[in-house]
């Protein structure tokens, strides 16, 4: 089977984010008055094939191990089936 994953990355609720605050200012000048907490992180899409319960625990291994900094960073990720394409 092949899978699609969506590993989404953001940085620690006690760690500072200056691009979130730059970006939260600027929406502010713009006149987004309703707009706080920004926090930037990163959107990460990898293909991966075998079975789901392998593919869960290569993939939670690259998303924290490889993709991320446990330090700083929290990682969840979203395993999605594939369609495979069948040939004629």
């Amino acid at each position: 089977m092949q899978y699609k994953a969506k590993v989404y990355v953001t940085l620690k609720p006690s760690i500072l984010d200056p691009q979130g605050r730059t970006v939260e200012r600027a929406l502010t000048h713009l006149n987004h008055q309703n707009v706080e907490g920004v926090r930037i992180g990163k959107y990460i899409e990898l293909t991966l094939e075998g079975e789901r319960a392998d593919v869960e625990a290569q993939l939670r291994d690259i998303s924290v191990n490889v993709l991320s900094n446990p330090i700083m960073e929290d990682v969840r990720f979203e395993l999605e089936e594939q369609a495979v394409e069948q040939s004629a």
